[in-house]
């Protein structure tokens, strides 16, 4: 594969809400360059961007694939991105290598939550858009309807370029508005038409439209379109040109990516509209002192790329996608890691058409390729010439929302299992692994149970690891209500030195959730060299409540009394006199159960703000607060919610809000269980122990 001039180049990323087609807009794509001699199905499996078996076997993309396409002198890198939510990090992967943003919906569901996702993603990374709505010939397809709906959600920018001709419900071609020409299909072929007679009155308004975008772009294209003047084809060009750059105009445009229909259009569009990457500029920053640093997109002598995708493959080894903002990035050369301050050995590096690798001497400003084998680098970093020392701006991954236990199927697999997750997170990075020391428990965090399942089966096709979920144990807490003095006593002799120790102490709730230890003993009765052994004895003890085994808090323990044997007394002895007596005296101190209590904050739609809100009441949560939030067109509710009712509440709250809510929890303190849930544990920790 050439390299292209920068001016010759479109990165654009492709997306949209999952099941709307943009795998197989990119599969026509790729046709009609002729990188393939067929269409791939996404039912076949046969789709060049959804090559992993896990897409295969779930037929859906879920992580982002790179293909070029070359068209008419041009080179377009497509980033087909996932369209369901547990998959984002993917997204903003894709988002973040492109300077353009083409946005598929379908013609027969219209406006998604996936579709307002990509285009917030898009808004928020400063890109152009241009929209696809597909499967237009699909019977129940309606794009006067979608148009609508678009026009409602994403504002006056939005400005269909072409139109279907339809016969019936027969789908047949459709009016490039721009340049008032029609197109009709039979079968592939694809045949220029006058355009129908009827369709005048539906075409005018919108041609009108565009022209009124094009005259806003320009004080002088203004004064003509008042004066009832013509544009000339070269201004048309020019003035969408730089209202798609600026976000003034949307340009839609309609086909099915399936039939390969409109999809030429669209290329021609894509070649036509949006910008080259010399027109965008980038920010860095400067790795001494955090200073902005504008870099401008063009051939220099000065390297700088930005490592936005990694993939772990077990027989390849590590892949690092790069996008080349200046300069370019040679095979067997040497580059400056600016985020780990270490030096990277390029060796072969690629350009990718899904699993295909083409291999190549250099990528070139304004490209994106694969390098493998790089040893410090990772999704985020810099590559760039030592001393330059830029740092271009990562990418910016979501929180994980959804918690589950790992179990290895088979006992000794645990260093493989943390092992494998690790190698996957140099991947991912919306996924972590922690270990809860106190429940010994290895815990992964992930996006959605959708996320979780993949990462799973991907431990077990990669790494030969097979595990069990299973909701995470919650990290309960008792503590005591009354106040007690009770005597503990340990005394043996079986012949020989015997053992003897004798306390009384007196246990009442502390202000400290830490153990408090105290003595008040007079006269001698406990000698003070048994004071560390007693309070040590009453440390491990607390480890493990007398309710259902958890670590006891905000407890006091006074030592008043006792006694001992000038013989048989020792360390030990008086130890174990200390846990005889926690033992009985929580027993007597009035113990209850402490749950953990989290504080809540969800940012939904106000039309489901009282179905969140009773939703949070089911789950025993406290309102604290609502009302409207930073974020757009969302509102807050603020709650305290018991941490064993929120393990799956990213999958409730994403069916309750069609994935339009997302919510921000932690652990804030402990509190009182009702007496339901603490006698369901008891129960469960007694039938365990049996």
């Amino acid at each position: 594969m050439n390299n292209y001039k920068m001016e010759d180049i479109r990165n654009v990323a492709v997306m949209g809400h999952g099941k709307c087609g943009k795998s197989s807009i990119l599969e026509a794509m790729l046709f009609n360059s002729g990188a393939i001699t067929r269409l791939g199905k996404n039912s076949e499996g046969t789709l060049t961007s959804d090559f992993d078996i896990e897409e295969t076997k779930r037929q859906m993309s879920i992580s982002t694939s790179l293909a070029p396409v070359e068209w008419k002198g041009m080179k377009f890198n497509v980033l087909d991105t996932p369209g369901y939510f547990d998959f984002v990090g993917e997204v903003k992967e894709g988002i973040r290598a492109a300077d353009s943003a083409l946005i598929v919906l379908s013609g027969r569901s219209g406006v998604s939550v996936g579709t307002e996702d990509s285009f917030k993603f898009a808004r928020q990374k400063g890109v152009p858009i241009v929209f696809f709505v597909n499967k237009i010939d699909d019977s129940r397809g309606n794009y006067q309807k979608t148009l609508e709906e678009m026009k409602e959600k994403f504002g006056k920018a939005i400005t269909p370029f072409v139109y279907p001709i339809k016969e019936g419900d027969e789908f047949k071609g459709f009016v490039d508005i721009v340049d008032m020409t029609a197109r009709r299909y039979e079968g592939q072929d694809r045949v220029d038409i006058p355009v129908p007679e009827g369709m005048e009155e539906t075409i005018a308004p919108l041609r009108d439209m565009i022209m009124e975008a094009i005259a806003e772009t320009d004080d002088a294209l203004m004064n003509k379109y008042f004066n009832g003047e013509e544009f000339t084809f070269d201004e048309i060009k020019k003035a969408i040109r730089k209202g798609v750059k600026d976000g003034s105009i949307y340009p839609v445009y309609c086909g099915s990516g399936q039939n390969n229909i409109g999809v030429r259009s669209l290329m021609d569009g894509i070649g036509k509209y949006l910008p080259a990457p010399n027109e965008i500029t980038q920010v860095a920053y400067d790795a001494k002192t955090a200073e902005p640093i504008e870099v401008v997109q063009e051939v220099t002598d000065t390297t700088s790329a930005i490592i936005f995708k990694t993939v772990a493959d077990p027989y390849v080894g590590k892949m690092s996608f790069f996008r080349v903002y200046s300069g370019s990035v040679k095979s067997d050369s040497t580059l400056f890691n600016a985020n780990k301050g270490v030096k990277e050995r390029i060796g072969k590096i690629y350009f990718m058409c899904g699993k295909k690798q083409i291999e190549t001497k250099s990528v070139e400003a304004g490209d994106i390729g694969v390098v493998t084998k790089l040893e410090s680098a990772s999704t985020g970093d810099t590559l760039c010439e030592e001393g330059k020392n830029i740092i271009l701006t990562g990418v910016e991954f979501p929180a994980p929302t959804l918690s589950m236990a790992v179990e290895a199927v088979k006992k000794g697999d645990e260093e493989k299992i943390v092992a494998g997750f690790n190698k996957l997170m140099e991947e991912d990075l919306t996924f972590n692994i922690t270990n809860n020391a106190e429940t010994k428990e290895t815990i992964i965090n992930g996006q959605g149970e959708q996320h979780i399942d993949v990462l799973i089966n991907k431990l077990n096709a990669k790494y030969g690891v097979t595990v069990n979920l299973k909701v995470p144990t919650v990290p309960y807490r008792e503590t005591i209500r009354s106040k007690v003095k009770v005597e503990g006593k340990h005394k043996k002799q079986s012949g020989g030195h015997g053992q003897y120790g004798h306390v009384w102490i007196e246990f009442e709730p502390g202000v400290s959730e830490d153990l408090t230890f105290e003595e008040q003993v007079f006269g001698g009765s406990v000698p003070k060299n048994y004071f560390p052994a007693v309070e040590k004895g009453l440390r491990d003890a607390s480890l493990h409540g007398v309710l259902a085994g958890y670590p006891v808090v905000n407890l006091k323990a006074t030592l008043v009394d006792g006694s001992y044997h000038p013989v048989d007394s020792s360390e030990m002895a008086f130890k174990t006199a200390a846990q005889i007596a926690y033992k009985e005296g929580l027993k007597k101190a009035n113990p209850v159960l402490l749950e953990p209590v989290g504080y809540l904050k969800v940012f939904v739609p106000e039309s489901i703000m009282g179905d969140v809100i009773g939703d949070i009441n089911k789950r025993r949560g406290h309102i604290m607060g609502m009302g409207e939030s930073e974020k757009e067109g969302l509102n807050m509710v603020e709650a305290e919610v018991p941490v064993s009712e929120m393990f799956k509440y990213s999958t409730d709250l994403r069916s309750m809000s069609q994935g339009r809510g997302n919510f921000e929890f932690e652990f804030v303190r402990y509190d009182v269980a009702p007496q339901s849930v603490a006698d369901k544990v008891i129960a469960e920790y007694n039938a365990s122990n049996q």
